[in-house]
């Protein structure tokens, strides 16, 4: 009997030692990006989300827990994308997942979540459909989708005497997108506008001197382009060297990102209207602040996936701690209306509505700067001025 009773004193105090370290297990959230296909964005994105884990963890964590995302790399393929979202949940213990860049990867991540019933916070993927058309009750996103980018572009295009236009895009869902949603807004601010000519190369694979070709028998008066990446920095040497852009005003979108502004070099075209993130101009406030510690933590200058990935990881933490749960309905119910007060660009919110962020947008003109392409003349804007209105969402 005095045997049993010293073994279970032993047990007791054994339980009561295991208890703090079982509190201060991690919440684990999975995140799924196109880390070795897109690295250019990837790379940055991840060193953002490290770097608000590092703060978030440092001022003790969530829930008295610390915070930690596993990084999964799907090589930009929806199909493996959605497996290793199967696997984040199931067996590695994550609570809710994130990231993608791509669109397609993006909704095919939706239709998943919406089907098991998991919580999904998109990044960067940017193609209306994805809270709009085709949104459901287990998926938020952060930055604003191309409807609201075109529409700014649109705004700046209405104001020149151009009146005739032609559009190119990868032939994916995210350039589909943006020129459906281009078109309308240009012409409903100047209904005299006309479309000439549409250009679909596919994703980073586009033929440039064909794509420049074909835009220039059109003779546009303007230039709707939504290419990036290595399509961009093609389309722009080629058209460049052909003089395409002679004389004509191009409206561009993410082309003032520095993932795709820095390797345009000197060959940046000046004049160019772009949505991008002048990171080296901000003023004093919280987005300088980002700079400055996004600097310290990596020994590199931000790009918009560190802006992005940073801001996703302070809404998952803002999230949970408003939720006092990890539970899917927990979550799901935390991040309608949440209010995220300390990001980059100020408070956003997660509209209850459409599950979509305030997070908005920079918009300015392309300039060479000491053999680098920069942002000038530009602003922020808030997006909901350009949404749709509720009653059409």
């Amino acid at each position: 009997m005095n045997i049993f009773r010293s073994l279970l004193a032993a047990a007791t105090a054994v339980t009561l030692l295991a208890s703090p370290s079982l509190a201060e297990e991690p919440i684990k959230i999975g995140d799924i990006n196109h880390y070795k296909r897109m690295a250019a964005f990837a790379d940055p994105y991840r060193k953002g989300i490290e770097l608000a884990m590092s703060q978030v963890n440092a001022k003790g964590g969530v829930l008295g827990r610390p915070m930690e995302f596993i990084f999964r790399d799907d090589q930009g393929d929806p199909g493996e994308a959605v497996k290793i979202a199967e696997e984040l949940m199931t067996r590695d213990g994550a609570v809710m997942f994130t990231g993608a860049i791509l669109s397609n990867v993006g909704i095919a991540l939706s239709s998943f979540a919406k089907e098991k019933n998991y919580l999904y916070l998109a990044g960067e993927p940017l193609a209306d459909t994805l809270v709009w058309q085709s949104g459901n009750a287990n998926t938020f996103r952060l930055r604003v989708s191309t409807w609201v980018q075109a529409a700014m572009l649109a705004e700046a295009a209405a104001k020149t005497d151009a009146k005739t236009y032609a559009a190119i895009a990868p032939n994916y869902s995210y350039g589909t997108s943006a020129v459906e949603d281009f078109k309308p807004e240009l012409k409903q601010l100047k209904p005299d506008v006309e479309f000439v000519g549409e250009q679909w190369p596919a994703l980073f694979k586009i033929d440039a001197a064909a794509e420049v070709q074909a835009l220039e028998r059109v003779k546009p008066d303007a230039i709707f382009n939504v290419t990036f990446g290595t399509d961009l920095a093609k389309f722009v040497r080629e058209g460049t060297d052909r003089g395409l852009f002679d004389g004509r005003p191009v409206y561009s979108m993410l082309t003032g990102e520095p993932e795709y502004l820095e390797p345009l070099g000197e060959e940046t075209p000046e004049g160019w209207i772009v949505t991008g993130y002048p990171w080296y101009d901000l003023p004093d406030g919280p987005g300088k602040t980002f700079v400055t510690d996004y600097e310290a933590f990596t020994g590199e200058t931000p790009k918009m996936g560190s802006l992005v990935g940073y801001t996703m990881a302070l809404s998952v933490a803002a999230a949970i701690e408003k939720a006092g749960a990890t539970d899917t309905a927990s979550l799901i119910k935390a991040f309608e209306g949440l209010k995220v007060s300390e990001t980059p660009v100020g408070e956003i919110e997660y509209r209850a509505l459409d599950h979509q962020s305030t997070f908005g947008a920079w918009i300015g003109t392309l300039a060479l700067k000491d053999g680098q392409g920069v942002m000038v003349d530009w602003s922020y804007k808030n997006p909901v001025a350009y949404m749709p209105s509720d009653d059409e969402i």
